[in-house]
């Protein structure tokens, strides 16, 4: 083991890819001279060359399209979007044609496609460039919706949806490019679809994933001060989801607690509480709590945007309202 940052684990699991198999490109706003806007492709085009490593023009619509069907051609093209709120404009090539060509050309099409970039929000940024698409992109059948949080899963994670026969969304906080955590030496891959719990527990199960991961840890040694033990179950993928792994804590714990930076209506959360709650409905000792960040546009105000954000406190709150413990 070793310490990388979040952006250097990504870096390494595109060399390494791109390294393997001749059929993998990177294409990109600035992903080649510029070494990507987040640095996540740094040296790649020096290394791999103008055919593989593509800077494309400010074109989400066509450079994801042009992705979409070199993977239909069979090649495996990387495909970063600046962030994931520029890829609303590539949303028909996303819902519309990759995640539906298998379906609809009978079998006879796959799509193995990855499109990455950051998501959520960073710091000051304000309400266009601070917002969590996860939910929206696991509404489609046909894609698979990876929000890896900490640098050894990004990279095992990568290495998997590159090698995916089907259209992977991978979805990077920008706050974490930045952050260090301990990555494997050499060739690993971390399964699409398996959680994993990064806490062990007894008391409460508090679901995360993405940046979010670090908030629900950083609540649960909080927590933990004052003798509540908290299990931490990290989706990793939002879709699929491994419901057996959350179900499995929720059983163990008899409550839930469920974190996710983005808006509380209509997002995942909602569905992985319904998901509980169905199974285990007879376990829980208290209503699932769900705690998201508030229900408006990202302020640009430093002091806004943290009090319109998800905290460890928060977390910590929500912990003891499904305990039912006094504050």
């Amino acid at each position: 083991m070793r310490e990388l940052t979040f952006r250097e684990a990504l870096n390494e699991a595109l060399d390494e890819e791109l390294a393997r198999d001749p059929n993998v490109f990177l294409m990109g706003e600035e992903v080649g001279a510029y070494d990507g806007a987040y640095k996540v492709s740094r040296g790649l085009l020096k290394k791999y060359g103008p055919k593989r490593v593509i800077d494309s023009p400010i074109s989400e619509l066509g450079f994801v399209g042009l992705g979409v069907g070199a993977a239909m051609m069979g090649l495996r093209p990387v495909i970063e979007v600046m962030t994931w709120n520029f890829a609303l404009l590539a949303l028909d090539q996303i819902a519309n044609t990759a995640a539906k060509m298998r379906y609809m050309s009978g079998g006879a099409l796959s799509c193995p496609i990855t499109i990455r970039g950051p998501n959520g929000a960073a710091h000051s940024l304000a309400a266009q460039h601070s917002q969590w698409f996860e939910p929206q992109y696991a509404y489609y059948p046909g894609l698979k919706v990876i929000v890896p949080g900490t640098p050894a899963d990004a990279k095992g994670l990568l290495k998997s949806a590159i090698r995916d026969p089907d259209p992977c969304i991978f979805m990077e906080s920008e706050l974490l490019y930045p952050t260090k955590g301990l990555v494997p030496e050499g060739e690993y891959l971390v399964p699409i679809g398996k959680a994993d719990i990064k806490r062990e527990g007894k008391d409460c199960t508090v679901v995360a994933w993405g940046r979010a991961l670090g908030i629900a840890l950083e609540g649960a040694e909080m927590l933990a001060k004052e003798g509540i033990d908290c299990e931490v179950v990290d989706l990793r993928t939002i879709r699929p989801l491994d419901e057996e792994t959350l179900v499995q804590s929720v059983r163990k714990t008899g409550a839930c607690v469920i974190l996710e930076e983005g808006w509380p209506y209509f997002n995942a959360g909602a569905q992985i509480s319904d998901i509980v709650q169905r199974a285990c409905f007879d376990i829980l000792d208290s209503p699932v709590i769900r705690v998201t960040g508030a229900d408006v546009p990202m302020p640009y105000s430093k002091a806004l945007e943290k009090l319109a954000r998800a905290s460890a406190e928060s977390v910590v709150a929500g912990v003891k309202v499904a305990l039912n413990v006094r504050t």
